[in-house]
């Protein structure tokens, strides 16, 4: 695995951030951290991204649904903080916009 960040992803999260961030999740070292990434853990991972970068991350199914790898979590996740708002507290994912309100009639 790569240690930087992999296309699309945001240069502030690379592989070794997400391998970090899972080896918390079980109280592993880096190493031990499996290439899968299973549903308990991407739980984790969500909130681990939250709280470090200050977002809420919420992504639609197509996007949850493509995450089975280190490296996929690196590259949807990356393109998620990427494109949050730099307020703290801002929303990303599928709905970045849903928290503006209705549209005008």
């Amino acid at each position: 695995m790569s240690g930087g960040p992999g296309p699309g992803s945001a240069p502030g999260l690379g592989e070794d951030d997400v391998i970090r961030m899972l080896a918390a999740f079980g109280d592993r070292a880096p190493n031990q951290v499996d290439d899968v990434v299973g549903s308990l853990e991407l739980t984790w991972l969500l909130a681990e991204i939250e709280q470090r970068y200050g977002v809420v991350v919420d992504l639609d199914a197509d996007d949850m649904g493509a995450i089975q790898t280190v490296a996929d979590a690196t590259r949807v996740l990356g393109r998620a903080v990427a494109a949050a708002e730099p307020e703290a507290g801002g929303t990303v994912g599928a709905v970045a916009g849903a928290d503006e309100g209705p549209a005008p009639a």
